[in-house]
């Protein structure tokens, strides 16, 4: 017993202070993730929407697998593999206005494409290229996040700022399940749920963050369980299910832009591939675990529920399949050429006023840049004259075997 639940002890006017929320059962999610495919519930799925949510399944697809192939030939340092995942990515960007914004994480590269974006510019970052490749303020895609869950605070905030601007605008932030561990992640669920900011979290349970599985991540039921601890709804949906996904988040941002305050979704999904190019899978996890995952393959779930209603054929299939190939040549002829690379870009766009160190620091580097083409042109021209003595040395010998040939 509290001291606020003794006898004759002062209460504040309801609903108390220290219990913002009394009745926690309209947060809590649903038993079982929520499914829409190969249910009759799908009967009502507009065709429309089930067809192009295929199409941008098989394009991501090969999208994962043509940037997977960069990172072999050099052209990429690295690359996160979104394939299995590409449900509820796909669904993320076609839920969304244009109006409204994308917060993805470094894994995301397929919503940011499904968005709308230059599919080189998405993957500049991973590149090595300068910035975030692409412009957010014109795409509405905030850049790539690295950073565990950083990202996650800055849809808050600029939900926040875009709702005291009488702007209609929601945001939807992606993160993994490992990034439900950080601070961040705390911090804006919180802050959101008090202000009942427009913002959407839509975590991507794949099972491990790095090699670390979720059962050693958190004890909760389900990562969407802890969204009845920030005072907010939570939905736990098949990741896997492109329908379902789309309809979840459908719901939830309709709910954020009347006012409803925000939404944490879990798409229950798996990594297939390695979690970057540069990981060992096979050190914690299974081949057979895998292959289990394979048989609930997002693509595969959509097409066969298109077949059965007729909404796809075999030359459906190859149209999908041509388009997605012709994303792949395209990406893969762009990204075969060499960026054109200016040092001066270091200090571009990094204060919307330049410091006097970064001033400094740009004309030490055009002075020792200076200095190397200066050093490289003498070397040159060193060598160039080199070549010329020696040329002149063996033309004066062989003149002169010449002339005693002729004695």
């Amino acid at each position: 017993m509290t001291v606020l639940e003794q006898p004759g002890a002062y209460h504040l006017s309801p609903p108390p202070g220290w219990r913002p929320q009394l009745d926690p059962a309209p947060l809590l999610p649903d038993a079982e993730p929520h499914r829409m495919l190969g249910t009759d519930a799908a009967a009502g799925l507009d065709p429309a929407l089930l067809t192009r949510l295929y199409r941008e399944l098989v394009r991501g697809r090969r999208y994962n697998e043509q940037a997977t192939a960069l990172t072999k030939q050099g052209r990429l340092a690295v690359y996160p593999s979104s394939t299995g995942q590409e449900a509820a990515q796909v669904a993320a960007a076609l839920v969304l206005e244009e109006r409204d914004w994308l917060f993805p994480s470094y894994r995301d590269t397929l919503a940011a494409v499904a968005r709308g974006l230059d599919p080189v510019e998405v993957l500049s970052l991973l590149r090595g290229d300068w910035h975030s490749g692409y412009d957010p303020r014109a795409t509405r895609v905030a850049p790539l996040c690295t950073p565990l869950a950083t990202q996650l605070p800055h849809a808050v905030g600029l939900a926040h700022a875009a709702r005291l601007k009488g702007d209609d605008v929601v945001a939807l932030a992606l993160v993994g399940d490992g990034g439900t561990s950080e601070g961040d992640f705390h911090e804006a669920l919180n802050f959101a749920a008090v202000w009942r900011i427009p913002v959407v979290f839509l975590v991507q349970n794949n099972g491990f963050a790095i090699s670390v599985p979720l059962a050693k991540q958190s004890a909760a039921p389900s990562l969407a369980h802890k969204a009845v601890g920030y005072g907010m709804p939570g939905r736990l949906v098949d990741g896997n299910d492109a329908a379902a996904v789309h309809q979840v988040l459908q719901e939830a941002v309709r709910r954020a832009r009347r006012g409803g305050g925000p939404t944490l979704v879990e798409a229950v999904t798996y990594r297939v591939e390695a979690h970057t190019n540069a990981d060992d899978a096979t050190r914690y996890r299974t081949d057979d675990e895998v292959q289990a995952w394979r048989a609930h393959d997002p693509i595969a779930l959509m097409e066969r529920e298109l077949r059965s209603r007729g909404l796809l054929d075999d030359a459906g299939v190859r149209e999908a399949a041509a388009g997605a190939e012709e994303l792949a040549a395209g990406l893969r002829a762009r990204m075969n050429q060499d960026p054109e690379l200016r040092p001066d870009d270091l200090f571009a766009q990094v204060y919307a006023e330049e410091t006097v160190q970064l001033a400094e620091q740009r004309t030490r580097l055009a002075e020792e840049l200076a200095e190397e083409l200066a050093a490289d042109e003498a070397a040159r021209q060193d060598g160039a004259q080199h070549d010329g003595d020696q040329h002149d040395g063996a033309r004066t010998e062989g003149a002169h075997g010449a002339e005693g040939a002729t004695r």
